[in-house]
């Protein structure tokens, strides 16, 4: 018989009832029966007539200490039954647990050393822009080469592509130069040229891939440094430092109004499987303040601007600059990082503030030749 079909040992001194009425009976113990004063109590009682009794508890066979199954911590015996003295009984499962505390939103970077190395970079831009405009194009095609070797080095790092960097850069740098010396014509120039550089450059290295290289070396050279003549070429009118400036605080104040809105009251996302912390409201925030900022602006900073072109302005510089950096996440996410770089505390690489100021460029300066002229 195993242990689960046992019954409760009765207590000591207790008579069943049998056929003979009160006074006659026996003990009934675990595994045998007998009778006691069979010749004056009569017939053995019979155990199948007995009321069913509570079954014994199971005593679990493993150990709760997590020691072998023989030892007896914190247990006692009576009776060869196991019985366990709880000192420190564990909690119930479904015991009330306090709540955790509330966690507050984060910006998820280093807000003060952002802003500390955004002022810093708005003085030197604003300092060179309106001092002498050749040192703010130096800045332009420093900034275009070190985006450029950001680029390069991601896609090898990541990708394995090997696109060449040396006429890239050189390439690039001679593209800003010669778009604010020769405008439009000019860049185009150094663009086909750079190209074909790119082209010869990769033939001193195995075929293999070779493709695959130059493609991306072509991009890289129209991504970053082409875009990037367009703010040269802005400079080139006589109130460049104006347009140049308005097309900066216009990308600025886009970026911040997404992110001021999108934080606050941000809950519809705008394009989850790109960039998962954009939402509709963000954009919506972006379009507000970039169409108030084009208002001001055209008002008075652009020579013969009107408000009304500020509202188009702003509006179409929201949403350049929104698709510029959902194309940066984009290429981020295909090569598996979070940012191109970590030269700028609090933003990560050149190209990440680059992201929405390149495409941007060549819209703000094709309305505003459309609006006011060339100049």
């Amino acid at each position: 018989m195993n242990d689960s079909s046992w019954g409760a040992p009765p207590q000591a001194g207790y008579w069943g009832p049998t056929d003979q009425g009160p006074g006659h009976g026996h003990v009934h113990s675990p595994g045998q029966a007998y009778v006691q004063g069979a010749a004056q109590a009569g017939p053995a009682y019979d155990a199948h007539e007995a009321p069913q009794t509570r079954p014994m508890p199971i005593v679990p066979d493993v150990a709760e200490f997590g020691g072998h199954q023989d030892d007896d911590r914190g247990v006692g015996r009576l009776s060869g039954a196991p019985v366990r003295h709880e000192t420190n009984p564990e909690p119930m499962p479904d015991a009330a647990q306090p709540a955790p505390k509330p966690q507050k939103k984060s910006a998820g970077r280093d807000l003060s050393a952002a802003i500390g190395v955004g002022v810093g970079l708005g003085a030197v831009i604003v300092a060179s822009l309106f001092i002498v405009k050749a040192v703010f194009v130096g800045v332009v095609a420093v900034a275009v080469v070190v985006g450029l070797w950001e680029l390069t080095k991601r896609l090898d790092e990541r990708k394995g592509i090997r696109a060449p960097l040396v006429p890239l850069a050189l390439g690039g740098a001679a593209m800003v130069v010669a778009g604010y010396v020769r405008g439009a014509e000019g860049a185009w120039v150094a663009m086909a040229l750079t190209a074909l550089a790119v082209l010869v450059w990769r033939m001193t290295e195995p075929p293999e891939n070779y493709l695959r290289d130059v493609t991306a070396g072509v991009f890289a050279a129209f991504y970053v440094p082409f875009l990037a003549t367009f703010v040269a070429m802005m400079l080139t009118a006589d109130d460049g430092p104006q347009r140049v400036l308005t097309f900066l605080l216009l990308t600025v104040v886009s970026d911040t109004g997404a992110y001021a809105v999108g934080w606050r009251f941000g809950r519809t996302k705008l394009a989850p499987r790109i960039s998962p912390g954009k939402t509709r409201e963000g954009l919506v925030g972006a379009v507000t303040f970039a169409m108030v900022a084009g208002a001001l602006c055209m008002e008075f900073l652009i020579d013969d601007g009107a408000w009304w072109q500020g509202l188009l302005l702003g509006l179409a510089v929201a949403v350049s600059a929104t698709l510029g950096d959902l194309g940066e996440s984009m290429i981020k996410r295909d090569l598996g990082i979070k940012d191109m770089g970590t030269l700028l505390p609090g933003h990560g690489g050149i190209m990440d503030r680059l992201d929405s100021l390149l495409p941007t460029a060549p819209v703000v300066w094709l309305l505003l030749v459309l609006f006011v002229g060339s100049g």
